[in-house]
């Protein structure tokens, strides 16, 4: 195990870390959702124990309708014949929300922090609540949207992050959306769990999304606003590298922390923490696999 490694693991989650904080990323490539979750499990299992510190997951999944602890089972729209054809699988989870899609061309990002080791702004708190918390994710993807030229913001009493159709190609492109009748369109939905203070989930952000996906179900509960994707606001596709690395930097910014990129979960974890092991191919093939114990080392 290297000495980053072991220093990583030696965090003490209940000191503060604001001006020293270190965030791990990990860029997991395409899992599906169980995998990923599954590997969320774990890691905030770790997180709880401090034996790793913080960590962000950027991935994108297959195509899966994930419902939320308030999900409402009438928002997925579609038969199970069509997402059988569509080849769209159907999770509950526990993350808060309602229904959304998660597939190709997205961006999602699972941050396994330790909110106790963030200090909160509010006079009344000394670390990060749950509001905050999210309101920091928000920040995050305010920030990213702008790197790429992109206005976006928040909507009062809604979750997630919504793009205006000023000087965007959706609003050349939909006269329905400009002027008076204008309206913002979601851009990336959030949904986050937090245990004993360590969090997990996260967000979605439509990059390269197809968006016909979204018309399988009502997405977040939401019939009043539409969907839209960073490729449909600049009217051409982007690298998802590139949005990868802009995430990471506003992280950094925002949550006042050095944002360390490793290679691997190994790189993370070291061989003997009961965590897969594998690159992200081969961790969807352990996946289809019936024995359990060639999946969790």
């Amino acid at each position: 195990m290297s000495s980053v490694v072991r220093s990583l693991i030696r965090v003490d989650p209940r000191k503060s870390v604001a001006k020293d904080s270190l965030i791990s990323v990990l860029q997991l490539g395409t899992l599906d959702y169980a995998t990923a979750l599954r590997l969320q499990q774990r890691l905030v299992e770790l997180r709880k124990e401090a034996r790793i510190s913080d960590v962000l997951l950027l991935l994108e999944h297959t195509s899966v309708i994930t419902l939320g602890r308030n999900a409402e089972a009438a928002n997925v729209i579609a038969s199970a014949e069509l997402l059988t054809q569509r080849g769209v699988e159907v999770f509950e989870c526990d993350r808060g929300g309602d229904v959304t899609f998660h597939g190709p061309g997205q961006l999602v990002a699972y941050p396994i922090f330790d909110l106790r080791g963030f200090p909160s702004a509010a006079e009344k708190r000394k670390t990060l609540g749950v509001v905050e918390y999210v309101r920091r994710l928000e920040e995050v993807l305010i920030r990213t949207c702008a790197d790429f030229g992109i206005p976006a913001s928040r909507i009062s009493g809604l979750t997630g992050v919504w793009a205006s159709p000023t000087l965007s190609s959706r609003a050349k492109q939909d006269d329905s959306r400009v002027g008076a009748g204008a309206q913002e369109a979601k851009i990336a939905a959030i949904g986050v769990h937090i245990s004993r203070g360590v969090t997990s989930h996260g967000f979605a952000l439509n990059v390269n999304t197809d968006l016909d996906y979204f018309n399988l179900i009502i997405p977040c509960g939401i019939t009043s606003k539409p969907v839209t994707s960073m490729a449909k606001e600049l009217g051409k596709q982007l690298s998802l590298q590139q949005v990868a690395h802009s995430i990471s930097r506003n992280f950094g910014v925002v949550f006042h922390s050095q944002m360390l990129w490793l290679e691997s979960l190994d790189s993370l974890l070291g061989t003997n923490l009961g965590v897969p092991m594998r690159l992200p191919s081969e961790l969807r093939k352990l996946h289809k696999d019936k024995k359990e114990d060639t999946f969790w080392v």
